[in-house]
């Protein structure tokens, strides 16, 4: 049973035109690309948090540098009640080191073009073409 919604950050890294996304292993949005990211842990900001779920589900290290958007989620069953409610603030990070490689819990990881992403070619989480055009400061 939901009884609050639960705060996460994404990390958001672009670099040479493209963005690093993951794909979800688990539910919500199981199956889907997103930008890396996870639960903040109490005593954590969303920054830390983005840059220790970067490091945790990709193997990069990446530096926080600001606060892009926040997004809600709220996924429902067929009967309205609530399964899933998340706020997650999506933080823009600078590549510091390492490629990606899927650890954690997602099941593969990369770079992608921002056209990919933003034509819809590429089978995304809602709300990550309109993160990646705030990214791109659009």
């Amino acid at each position: 049973m939901i009884t609050a919604p639960k705060l996460a950050a994404l990390a958001v890294v672009l670099k040479d035109d493209k963005l690093l996304l993951v794909k979800r292993r688990n539910e919500p949005d199981a199956g889907l690309w997103g930008f890396p990211g996870g639960h903040v842990d109490l005593g954590e900001t969303a920054m830390e948090a983005a840059a220790r779920e970067l490091r945790e589900e990709t193997g990069v290290v990446g530096r926080p540098l600001r606060y892009l958007t926040n997004i809600d989620v709220i996924v429902r069953d067929a009967a309205d009640r609530i399964q899933f409610h998340f706020l997650l603030a999506a933080v823009l990070c600078e590549h510091i080191s390492g490629e990606p490689t899927a650890d954690d819990d997602v099941s593969d990881a990369g770079w992608h073009d921002v056209e990919s992403i933003l034509s819809g070619q590429l089978r995304c989480s809602l709300h990550v073409d309109d993160v990646a055009r705030v990214a791109l400061g659009g």
